[in-house]
C-alpha cells in the first residue's frame, strides 16, 4: 500500500532519505533560481498580457504542488515563454488586454489545462507525448521564439503595435516606427546589449578574476537582476515616467488570495480547446527537459506522474490567481547546475518568490517595461534553432517537411495553428512512410543462416523461391501496397513456386491486412504458388490462430527463414526424386 502511495506521492520516497546535505544544496539552488525567476516571471506575465504580479503568483503555489507530486528532482515549474505566448493568443481572442475579463480567462485557462493534464495522468496517457516528434517541437519553438522576440520590439521602441503572427506584428511595427519613443529606446537597447554580453562574456571575465567556473556561471545568471535595478534607478533619477517611458507601475504587495476562478465564462469552450493545445506543448517541453536532466544523474522520471504533477501545478496556479505553467528549460538547467538534489528546491524557491511578493514589490513600480522586453528577447532567442532545417534536410525529407511546415504555419497563422500543423504533419508523414514499407528480396549469406537484401550482399537464392522481408507491421494503410508489391515481384521472378514472407519486423496484423493476406494466398494458389510465413512473433501468431487463415494457407508457417528455405528445397528435391522414380517404373 505504501509503495503504491509513493508512486503517486513521490515526496514519500525521496522525503524519507532527506538529509542536511541535501537541504543545503536545495537552499543554495533555491536562492539562485529565485533571483533569476523574479524578473523572468514579471517579463513572462507581460508577454502573456497580464499584470506583472500574476507572473509572481504563477511561481509560488505551482512549485509547491509540483514538488509534492512531480517525479523529476530537478525540474523547475513556472511561467515559460512559449506557454505565455499561447496564453496571450488564446485569451486575446475573447477579451481585451488589461480588462478583468482577460485576467479571469487566463486564470480559467490554467484550471482547464490542469484538469486536462490531471485526467491524462490518471488515465496513464503519458505516451501521447510521442505523437509530437522532436523536429516538430523544435520547429514550433523556433517559430514561437521568433514571434515572441519580434513582438517585444514594441516595448523597446515604446509604440503600440499588435498582431498574432509574424506578418501582422512586422506590419504594425512598420506603421508605428515613426512614433518611436527615443527615451524608451535609450533604456531598452543598452539593457538588451548588456544582457547579450552577460550571457556570453561575463562568465569568462569572472573566471579570469578568480571565481570558479560554477560561481561565475551562477553570477552571470543574475544579469537580468542587474538590468532591473539599474534601469529602475535610472527611471527615478531621470523621471522617465514623465517622458512617456512605460513603467510597470504599482504592483500589489502580499500573497495571492486563494479562490476558484469563475467557471461560467461565456467562452469556456474556446478556452478548453486552447487549454488542450497548451497542455500538450507544455507537457512535451517539460518531459523533454526532465528526461535530459534525469539522465545526467542516472535517474528516471515517469511521464504519467509528470502529467499529474503538472496538472496539480496548473490547478494550484489557477486557484492562486496565476496562469498556465510548465517546466522551464532555462530555470530547470540553472536549478540543476546550482546543485538541486530534490523537488524541495522548488518549494524553497516558492518561499523566496513569496517573500519577494511581500517585501519587494513596491520597488518594481519604476521598472521600465523595456527592460522586461529585453529580458524576454534574450531568453527566447536562445530557443531559436534554424539549424534544425539543415539537419532535417540532410537527414530525410519527411522530417524536413514536418519542421518546415510547422515553422512556416506558426509564423504565418499563429501558435495554435502551428501546433495543429505539427501534430497533423507528424501523423500524416508517419502514415505515408508506413503505407509504403521497405520490402526486400533476401537470400542466404554463404556459410550462415542469415538472410540479407540481395541488392546489398552476395547471397544464395533459389529460382523457385521468392524470399521477401517486410520491414513494417501490416495494417490498413499498407495492406494494398504490400499486395501490389508481391504481384509485381512475381512478374520479375516468373519461375517462383513458393513465396516466403519473412515477418521479423511485423509486430501487428490488423483485419485489413489479414484480408489482404487471404487475397494473396488465394490468388497465389490459383497460380499454383504456395504462400509461406516465417519468423512470426508470438502475439501475431496468437491473433492469426483465432482466424481460419492458417488453415487455408497454401504453404506453412516456419520458425525461421533458414528452416523455411531449406525445408522447401528438401520438399522440392523429394518431389523431383519421386517423379523420377515413378518415371523409371
Amino acid at each position: 500500500m505504501k509503495g503504491a502511495l509513493s508512486q503517486y506521492l513521490p515526496i514519500l520516497e525521496w522525503g524519507k532519505h532527506y538529509n542536511r546535505g541535501q537541504l543545503a544544496s536545495d537552499l543554495l539552488a533555491a536562492v539562485i533560481v529565485t533571483i533569476m525567476l523574479i524578473p523572468q516571471s514579471l517579463a513572462y506575465a507581460l508577454l502573456a498580457g497580464l499584470p506583472p504580479e500574476v507572473g509572481l503568483y504563477a511561481s509560488m503555489l505551482p512549485l509547491i504542488a509540483y514538488g509534492l507530486l512531480g517525479s523529476s528532482r530537478s525540474l523547475s515549474v513556472g511561467p515559460v515563454a512559449v506557454v505565455s505566448l499561447m496564453t496571450a493568443s488564446a485569451v486575446g481572442r475573447i477579451a481585451e488586454v488589461g480588462s478583468m475579463g482577460y485576467l479571469d480567462a487566463a486564470v480559467l485557462l490554467a484550471l482547464f489545462s490542469g484538469a486536462f493534464l490531471l485526467l491524462m495522468g490518471v488515465l496513464r496517457m503519458g505516451f501521447l507525448a510521442n505523437f509530437l516528434s522532436h523536429p516538430v517541437i523544435a520547429g514550433f519553438i523556433t517559430a514561437s521564439g521568433i514571434i515572441i522576440a519580434v513582438s517585444q520590439l514594441r516595448h523597446l521602441l515604446g509604440v503600440h503595435a499588435h498582431g498574432d503572427n509574424l506578418y501582422e506584428i512586422l506590419l504594425s511595427l512598420a506603421e508605428q516606427a515613426s512614433h518611436t519613443n527615443l527615451y524608451t529606446l535609450a533604456v531598452g537597447l543598452p539593457v538588451l546589449i548588456f544582457l547579450f554580453w552577460v550571457r556570453k562574456g561575463l562568465q569568462p571575465l569572472l573566471e579570469k578574476a578568480g571565481l570558479s567556473p560554477f560561481a561565475a556561471a551562477m553570477v552571470s545568471k543574475a544579469g537580468p537582476v542587474v538590468g532591473v535595478v539599474m534601469t529602475s534607478v535610472a527611471a527615478v533619477a531621470f523621471d522617465l515616467g514623465a517622458k512617456n517611458v512605460a513603467l510597470v507601475g504599482d504592483v500589489p504587495s502580499g500573497l495571492p488570495a486563494l479562490r476558484l476562478p469563475p467557471l461560467h465564462h461565456e467562452a469556456w469552450q474556446e478556452l478548453l480547446i486552447s487549454a488542450i493545445f497548451i497542455s500538450v506543448i507544455g507537457f512535451v517541453e517539460s518531459v523533454s527537459v526532465g528526461h535530459t536532466l534525469a539522465a545526467k544523474k542516472r535517474q528516471k522520471i515517469s511521464p504519467n506522474q509528470e502529467l499529474i504533477g503538472l496538472g496539480a501545478a496548473n490547478i494550484a496556479s489557477s486557484v492562486s490567481g496565476g496562469y498556465p505553467v510548465t517546466g522551464g528549460f532555462a530555470r530547470s538547467v540553472v536549478n540543476f547546475d546550482a546543485g538541486a538534489e530534490t523537488p524541495a528546491a522548488g518549494m524553497f524557491t516558492a518561499i523566496g518568490i513569496g517573500l519577494a511578493a511581500i517585501f519587494f514589490t513596491p520597488y518594481l513600480a519604476y521598472l521600465p517595461k523595456a527592460t522586461l522586453a529585453a529580458t524576454i528577447i534574450v531568453a527566447v532567442l536562445s530557443l531559436v534553432d534554424l539549424s534544425i532545417l539543415k539537419k532535417t534536410w540532410d537527414y530525410g525529407y519527411s522530417d524536413f517537411i514536418a519542421v518546415a511546415s510547422t515553422l512556416f504555419v506558426t509564423l504565418v497563422a499563429g501558435v495554435e495553428s502551428g501546433v495543429a500543423c505539427g501534430v497533423f504533419a507528424s501523423l500524416a508523414l508517419h502514415l505515408y512512410k508506413t503505407s509504403k514499407p521497405h520490402m526486400a528480396v533476401v537470400g542466404e549469406v554463404p556459410g550462415t543462416e542469415h538472410y540479407r537484401n540481395i541488392n546489398r550482399h552476395s547471397v544464395i537464392t533459389h529460382d523457385e523461391i521468392l524470399s521477401l522481408r517486410i520491414d513494417e507491421s501490416l495494417y490498413f494503410a499498407n495492406a494494398s501496397f504490400i499486395e501490389d508489391r508481391i504481384y509485381a515481384l512475381l512478374e520479375d521472378y516468373p519461375h517462383t513456386r513458393h513465396v516466403v514472407l519473412m515477418c521479423t519486423a511485423v509486430n501487428e496484423v490488423d483485419l485489413s491486412a489479414l484480408e489482404a493476406l487471404e487475397a494473396i494466398n488465394e490468388r497465389l494458389g490459383e497460380r499454383d504458388i504456395a504462400l509461406h510465413l516465417s519468423e512470426l512473433k508470438g502475439p501475431v501468431m496468437d491473433v492469426l490462430c483465432k482466424t481460419h487463415f492458417l488453415k487455408q494457407l497454401t504453404g506453412k508457417v516456419w520458425l525461421s527463414q533458414h528452416l523455411a528455405v531449406t525445408g522447401i528445397v528438401e520438399e522440392m528435391n523429394q518431389h523431383k526424386a519421386d517423379n523420377t522414380e515413378n518415371w523409371d517404373i
